[in-house]
């Protein structure tokens, strides 16, 4: 009896993710500079990305808190920068995010639709100005200014919480848990008579999401050196993670992370070459997409390889 050949995909892709993790291990030695900002920047957006599909991709929720818990990542290493180690800080501005996010998940994931985005994006606004008033009342100072470290040293912290943050959406994809935010999404009414507990899955994703944007924003602060509530709880940050995650498509796990590396690295193009005008061509180029591409650039992948299995099996 002939042992069955495995599937080729359960083979080349897990190869070629850690050829690619392998190349951006090297990246540093091989080209210092810019291209190590160029691409930590691009991995700071994917984390960002990646983490707000992780909850609101299954469940249909959207959130507009990324820069509340990006925000939290930040003061917490401006506040203990002193006093922690590096890896301390990250793991501390992501625990401290994720408290927040489950203090506010449980206080407003009963809400639906557009009122839970109005409130995550007043969550954004109350931080900030509940930051300022603290920061000008008591410190006497509106902005702080942190220990900086070393391009290379943000670049590895920043490509160990991603290779964290993509183990974490894959088991959590292809768990039950997986399988129940996909059935909340679908029909709330229904996964809560099928027995699934939905305020409290709703909770702890939204938590676990808020870790890995509160880690990045720990190690952004340092990359930043210096931070105000204006800085630290951009509004922008939590717009961006939304349209680069349609941008890519939310119908697989590698759609968010195409969508945010290619939209960065094209606004980070734009500004540096059209910097009066990059608004203008991104707005364009973002109608250009929802109306040709419609299911983001996961839609374009497919379909091209539907032509490319169909042209295959034609010429057989």
């Amino acid at each position: 009896m002939k042992t069955p050949w495995p599937d080729p995909r359960k083979v080349w892709v897990p190869a070629l993710l850690l050829l690619f993790f392998l190349l951006l291990a090297v990246l540093p030695r091989a080209r210092p500079g810019y291209t190590v900002v160029l691409v930590y920047t691009i991995v700071m957006y994917v984390i960002l990305t990646v983490s707000w599909a992780l909850f609101s991709g299954p469940t249909g929720y959207i959130s507009l808190a990324p820069a509340a818990f990006f925000g939290v990542g930040i003061y917490a290493s401006a506040i203990l920068g002193r006093s922690l180690p590096l890896p301390a800080l990250v793991c501390v501005g992501g625990l401290i995010s994720a408290c927040v996010a489950l203090v506010v998940g449980a206080v407003t994931l009963r809400l639906r639709g557009i009122y839970f985005a109005f409130f995550t994006f007043g969550l954004v606004e109350l931080l900030k100005n509940a930051v300022l008033w603290y920061e000008v009342r008591y410190t006497g100072t509106r902005g702080r200014f942190l220990i900086p470290v070393s391009n290379n040293t943000v670049y590895y912290v920043l490509l160990g919480i991603l290779v964290a943050l993509l183990l974490t959406a894959y088991l959590i994809r292809r768990s039950r848990y997986g399988l129940a935010l996909q059935s909340i999404g679908e029909d709330e009414e229904a996964a809560a008579h099928a027995g699934v507990n939905v305020t409290l899955l709703k909770v702890m994703t939204f938590a676990v999401s808020a870790v890995f944007i509160g880690a990045a924003g720990a190690i952004w602060a340092v990359r930043l050196t210096y931070i105000d509530p204006y800085i630290a709880f951009d509004p922008l940050n939590s717009f961006l993670p939304v349209l680069m995650a349609i941008f890519g498509g939310l119908g697989e796990l590698y759609g968010p992370i195409l969508g945010a590396a290619a939209f960065s690295y094209l606004r980070e193009i734009l500004i540096t070459r059209f910097a009066y005008h990059y608004m203008l061509l991104m707005g364009i180029i973002l109608l250009v997409a929802i109306l040709y591409l419609p299911n983001g650039l996961v839609g374009l992948v497919q379909r091209w390889h539907q032509r490319a299995w169909r042209g295959r099996h034609a010429n057989t």
